[in-house]
Order: structure tokens, then sequence, then C-alpha cells
């Protein structure tokens, strides 16, 4: 077999120069998004125990005697917050901590701290106001609603993009030694050292950096509306699924469906569709049977959505292999239905396991210790390369990386482009847009076209 000769693997693979232009561009306006995102996410793996910090104060109350009943539990919450009706009441870790019940008004929902003996109210907070509801919606919407989301689903694209290009520009042509390739230099000057630290790190946290923006797409507005649709298309939609897509509402409509809940360990279960008797003494019922059925924290017991429904048992872990639902009897407590994580279609169990992992609670404490590292060595390739563009820009210019003399047509580089657009469907749309506005605009426009490194200085 013949050696592929430059002018053919041109054709195949393009020149670096183009693949750094690239990885710059993408960089450019990925940068502040890493930023924001390695930090609220770095934040995020630590959801159960900032959660459990917070309500420290509501845990080990002191007792004197018998607990209120759950019903008047739920009564005192509901008083508490006038018009409400229930949505779910949280089983307690331990028999001396306050009750956590979740109440719906008017498609607001807020979570109601009750001393499980006096039936005082401890705390009453909006769900959307607890400390980690807002970094979830920060990470995901950047506190922008849906408009947010477009940006962060624009910005995890792009990041791929940045990832896959420079992951081609760090393999090792020619190369001597595993220097520079799998630990940085440190006798090549302070450039060099950048330079290397910046590629070295970008080697050990791409893969895993991918993983993370790919379980990170289903929430995106975008890509989760095409995903539900080529699910419809396919056949394979499920009536509920267990993410939210785009942005979730503090004022969201009372018929909500599981697509509604959160997807934090603290999920919030769906408020009634219609309203129901205020009679909620199945729970005394229910409370002592629950228990029984093992299922992991937290485990919420939710009324029926329907008059003649069923209620619910279900746990709520962020580990989400291991969620179960159960329907009882409210006469009984007796198990009529049980729905295990190996009971969803192949695709929900797909991303339950990559949703785990991204939260970094698939596999315990290695699982954050591997997120951290992540979100870590993000920040530090992010800072090396500022550091770097900051040393070698011109003045006057943003100081792209040089044109590259016109390159043949390279359908590595075409098949590698048209996989990204059909699977990103707003990386395709953003990049037909930058192109339009390049030939229209900013061609025409010779200061802006040099400052962008569109156009050689002469």
């Amino acid at each position: 077999m013949s050696k592929l000769t430059p002018a053919i693997y041109s054709q195949i693979w393009p020149d670096p120069r183009t693949v750094w232009r690239w990885h710059f561009y993408a960089g450019v306006f990925c940068v502040p998004f890493i930023v924001l995102l390695a930090i609220s996410g770095g934040m995020y793996l630590f959801t159960p125990q900032i959660n459990a910090w917070l309500d420290g104060p509501y845990d080990r109350l002191f007792l004197t005697g018998p607990h209120a009943t759950a019903q008047a539990q739920v009564e005192a919450a509901l008083h508490a917050v006038p018009g409400s009706t229930l949505s779910a009441y949280e089983l307690p870790k331990n028999e001396d901590d306050a009750t956590r019940i979740i109440v719906n008004n008017r498609g607001e929902r807020f979570r109601v701290y009750v001393h499980p003996e006096t039936l005082e109210i401890l705390k009453n907070i909006p769900e959307e106001d607890r400390f980690t509801r807002m970094v979830f919606h920060f990470h995901g919407e950047l506190l922008m609603g849906n408009i947010g989301s477009v940006f962060v689903e624009l910005a995890a694209s792009w990041t791929m993009i940045m990832i896959v290009t420079g992951l081609y520009l760090w393999w090792p042509r020619g190369h001597e030694g595993i220097g520079g390739i799998v630990y940085p230099r440190l006798n090549r000057g302070s450039r060099g050292f950048w330079r290397d630290l910046h590629a070295v790190a970008g080697f050990w946290i791409s893969l895993f950096v991918l993983f993370l923006l790919v379980t990170g797409l289903p929430w995106a507005k975008v890509w989760g509306e095409y995903f539900k649709e080529i699910r419809r298309v396919t056949g394979t939609a499920v009536v509920e699924q267990d993410w939210t897509v785009g942005a979730t509402s503090r004022n969201t409509p009372k018929d909500l469906s599981g697509e509604q809940l959160a997807h934090t360990g603290q999920t919030i279960p769906p408020a009634n569709i219609v309203d129901l008797p205020l009679d909620y003494s199945p729970i005394d019922i229910l409370l002592p049977a629950v228990p029984a059925l093992d299922l992991p924290p937290p485990v919420f017991i939710i009324p029926p959505a329907h008059i003649e429904g069923y209620w619910t048992a279900k746990s709520d872990t962020q580990n989400r292999p291991q969620r179960v639902k159960v329907m009882l009897d409210a006469t009984t407590g007796a198990v009529l239905q049980r729905e295990n994580f190996e009971d969803r279609h192949v695709l929900d169990r797909i991303i339950g396991f990559g949703v785990a992992a991204h939260e970094g609670q698939l596999f315990g404490w290695p699982n954050v210790v591997l997120g951290v590292f992540t979100t870590g060595g993000l920040l530090m390739v992010v800072t090396s390369g500022i550091l770097m563009w900051w040393r070698r820009r011109p003045s006057g210019l943003l100081g792209a990386p040089p044109l590259p003399q016109a390159q043949p047509f390279s359908c590595g580089f075409m098949i590698f482009l048209l996989f990204f657009c059909v699977y990103l469907p707003l990386f395709a749309a953003s990049l037909t847009l930058m192109l339009l506005i390049e030939k229209l605009l900013i061609r025409r426009v010779p200061p802006l076209a040099l400052w962008l490194g569109l156009e050689k200085r002469v």
C-alpha cells in the first residue's frame, strides 16, 4: 500500500493552520461561558452537601413528645401558604428532623418546614429561591429563561468544536518523546511552558469535557426539542421523560408532567392536575408503609393527579439508575405497581446514566472528584489559553492565527463539519448565520475584517 503524499493528505485532512483558526474563534466565543459554567457546574457537584448544610438548622430538633399526625403536618403547611394544595410529602431521614412538605399555589411551589411535634412553621421558601435551585438555573440558562438556555447550548456546541480541533492540533506529528504531549516541559521558557500546559491539560480532560457536554444536551431547549421530535418520528417517545427541556419557570402550569421535573437530586414531583378534596388522611396510612420499601432518599409521597388516581411513593435520588416509583393503595398501603429504572425505555436509561454521572452521583465520591478534576482542568486550559493569546496578540488586532494559503478541498474536514451540523442543529444555524454575516457585512468593512483576522495586514 502506497504512503499518503502531502497532496493526498491535504485532501483528507485540513491544514493545521485552518484548524487553529477554528479553534481560536470557537475559544473567543466560548471562554466567557466556559468560565461561568465550569464554576457553577463545580458547585453543583456538591448539591447534596450544600442542601444538607443549609437545612442543618431544621434537623435533629429537640422533641419532647409524640409526633403530630402526617395529615396535621400537611394541613399546617397548607395553612402557611393560603390557597395551596399538597404537591408532595418528603419522607424525613430521621425522626427528629423537620418535615419537608411541598405545596403548590397557582403553579408556584413552596417548601414548608414543619416542626413534627408542635406544627410550628420553621421555614417557608419558594422552591426556586433555594440556593441549589438558583445554581441549577444559572448553570442551565444563566437565569435568563429559554434565551439563556439557547446561549448555553450554543456555547456547548462550539466548545465541542474547540475541544475536537484542540485534539487535532495536539496530535503528535513527528514529535520526539512524550514531553509536551502527556506532561508539560519545564525547560522551554515561559511561553513554551504555557503552550505545553494548555495542550497537555486539554488532552487529559478532553474526553471528560465532551462527555459532560453530550450528557448536558438533553436539557437544552433546541437540542432537547430536536431529540423529542426524533423520538416521536421513530416511535421511541415516552409519555413522561425524566428531565426538563429548556428553562423551568417558577410559575409552571398546573398540569405538570414528569417532563417538568428539574434534574437535581431535590426534584419536585408534579403538582395536582385537578383540585382534590381536602382529605389527606391517606398519608397517615402510607407513611408507615413507605419506609419498608427501602427507596433511596429523597423519597416523596405524592397525592394522585386525578381524583380516581393512586397515591405514589417516588425516589428522586440523583443516582438515577436507583430511582423507583411505586403506586400504593391509599386504604391499606399495599403496593399496586412498581416501576424500576430497568423498566424504562433504553434511551431513557442511557440518558439517566449520563445525567447521574454528569451530576457526580453515579459512583459516589470518585464521580465527584472526577467532576472537580474536569471543571478545574477546564479552567486551567482557559487560563493558559488567555495568557498565550494576550502575549502574542498584535497591537490593534484581535490576534487570530494568520490566514493560511488557499487550501484544496478537504473531505475529512467536510465530513467532520457535516456530522456536527446534523448532531448539533444550533451549531449549524449559528455557523450559517456567521458565514452570511462575514460575507455580507464584515468583508465589506475592511477595518473590521482586518481586526477579526479575516484580512491580512498589508
